[in-house]
């Protein structure tokens, strides 16, 4: 039996319908059951019926971790004892003068010993396995020493007469990035060699690595002079797990096979957080930055965080000259957190965490996007709505360009007011419409109709949400790759390094730059140089 084409469904409503004969209504809801059930079909694929790839489940619907209880609840318990007793009742006795022992009441049956639940295997090495050292062997470009300045006993300032001996020492190694006349990176290894000094008071005074203070972001990354990796690599490692959205396996094999530097996975991890924990203090900027723009551009998307049971959101703040990240649940919260004192134009979709504020702006693309589904509709007074809405969109838009483009004209809004009107009235007409998506349409554009056409007074405001949308784009692009972050510590590493990178980008900046400077300050205990500005 062929398929109902979109075409046929288009002219089959509810009077087509009431007006065939029970014989010709039996073969159409036939056919109509044999669509049915392959088009529910098709909706119930997945990765693990069909030849779909993970990637295509959405966060929400991943399965969420179980606890431990829910574990042990669905292990198998060992059948009772009076079932195998019950079980051997039927059997013939091999022998007549077998005697059987008594089988007491069930209530008088100890509890059967349940299963041990199966335990997730925990990330990283596991306990008792054997650890593995660091074996290769590099030569130094340069070996500094390390001396005490002051006597720790007697505070007499120490000399280079003074007898010193090396205690302690480590090897680090750099990038020193190309500059005009060198092109390239060079790997460059030092050695550092810290000395004792004895005073003639007889004090011995030893030289220590410099110490940055513990980064207060749930993981207490302990910022340190004493670092196998140096800061320039830190910063390429950041830009290749984030900008370039390589996993750690992959900037594993990259550092060992094009630049002879040979790293573990657990040291990659480790340096990542110590590069969020470096910018840490940025934040509050901003956030500052944030609240401070005219116009923001604001939008989210899920984001799955592994031991969260509940899917999270990365939400974007974009304004002039600063993109601020976040990892949070959806609501009006983080809303709050972010914009505590912002007052000016907000532009977003229609979630409702946003309609606090009176400035607000609608996206008119995805407004759009719905007025064209409503016209490829199955529904004919959907197909006449969305019709209608896309028409009145589209002429509206036109006028907001010409105003753009030609000389200063009066009030859009008064001078469309007829089809304003009409639009409003077909809003009103469809508020109870059966058909769900005419009626959420409907609704949105009745709840919002302030927000959406302030733009016909204001012609030099945006109409889209491109700039939420466009920031969000590259990590939607790294959520599909690694699947979200395990941990909150994870999401903020992820928030704050992002946070980061798209701003020194947005001001013209190499961020780069930026977080290797950022990464050798704080290791030395001081504070952070502040966020480029723009054109500086």
């Amino acid at each position: 039996m062929p398929h109902l084409s979109d075409h046929s469904l288009r002219q089959i409503d509810d009077a087509y319908v009431q007006s065939l004969e029970p014989a010709a209504l039996c073969r159409l809801s036939l056919h109509l059951l044999a669509d049915l059930k392959e088009a529910r079909d098709r909706l119930n694929q997945n990765p693990t019926n069909s030849s779909r790839p993970p990637s295509s489940r959405a966060p929400w619907e991943r399965p969420a971790a179980k606890s431990e209880s829910e574990a042990i609840e669905e292990e198998e318990v060992p059948p009772r004892l009076e079932e195998d007793a019950k079980g051997k009742q039927g059997e013939e006795a091999t022998e007549e003068t077998e005697v059987q022992a008594p089988v007491p009441p069930a209530d008088e049956l100890p509890p059967a010993p349940a299963a041990p639940a199966e335990r997730r295997r925990r990330p990283g090495r596991q306990p008792g396995a054997p650890g593995v050292g660091r074996t290769q062997v590099l030569t130094a470009h340069e070996t500094p020493v390390h001396r005490p300045t002051v006597c720790a006993g007697c505070g007499r300032p120490l000399s280079a007469d003074d007898e010193a001996v090396a205690y302690t020492g480590f090897q680090s190694v750099d990038l020193r990035l190309g500059e005009a006349s060198v092109l390239g990176l060079q790997v460059w290894v030092v050695d550092h060699r810290y000395c004792e000094v004895t005073c003639p008071c007889g004090h011995h005074t030893r030289a220590v690595a410099a110490q940055g203070e513990v980064a207060p972001d749930g993981g207490n990354t302990a910022l340190s002079e004493w670092r196998w990796v140096g800061p320039g690599l830190v910063s390429l490692i950041a830009a290749l797990s984030l900008r370039f959205r390589m996993s750690r396996a992959r900037i594993q094999e990259f550092l060992g096979i094009w630049l002879g530097v040979y790293l573990s996975i657990g040291t990659l991890h480790q340096t990542l957080h110590e590069a969020a924990a470096a910018v840490a203090p940025a934040e509050e900027a901003l956030i500052q930055a944030v609240q401070t723009r005219g116009l923001l551009h604001a939008d989210e998307t899920p984001w799955p965080q592994q031991d969260q049971e509940t899917v999270l959101w990365l939400w974007v703040f974009v304004g002039m000259a600063v993109t601020y990240y976040t990892i949070a649940g959806r609501g009006k919260k983080t809303v709050r957190r972010v914009l505590e004192s912002f007052q000016g134009g907000l532009m977003s979709d229609g979630w409702f965490s946003y309609r606090d504020y009176p400035k607000r702006l609608r996206c008119w693309a995805h407004l759009l996007r719905k007025a064209q589904g409503l016209k490829e509709s199955c529904h004919a007074d959907a197909r006449r709505f969305g019709r209608q809405v896309h028409d009145t969109f589209h002429i509206l838009m036109a006028a907001v360009y010409a105003a753009r483009e030609g000389p200063p004209r009066g009030d859009l809004a008064g001078e469309h007011a007829a089809l304003l009107q009409a639009l409003r009235a077909a809003c009103v007409l469809r508020l109870g419409q059966a058909h769900k998506k005419t009626r959420e349409l409907a609704v949105e554009l009745c709840n919002d109709w302030d927000a959406i056409f302030q733009v016909l007074q204001h012609p030099e405001l945006p109409l889209t949400n491109n700039e939420a949308e466009r920031a969000l784009r590259h990590w939607v692009i790294a959520r599909r790759i690694s699947h979200g972050t395990r941990t909150s510590v994870g999401s903020r590493v992820f928030a704050l390094l992002a946070s980061v990178i798209d701003t020194c980008r947005q001001r013209g900046h190499s961020p780069w730059h930026y977080l290797a400077a950022a990464i050798a300050d704080r290791r030395a205990g001081r504070p952070l140089a502040p966020l480029p500005q723009p054109g500086g």
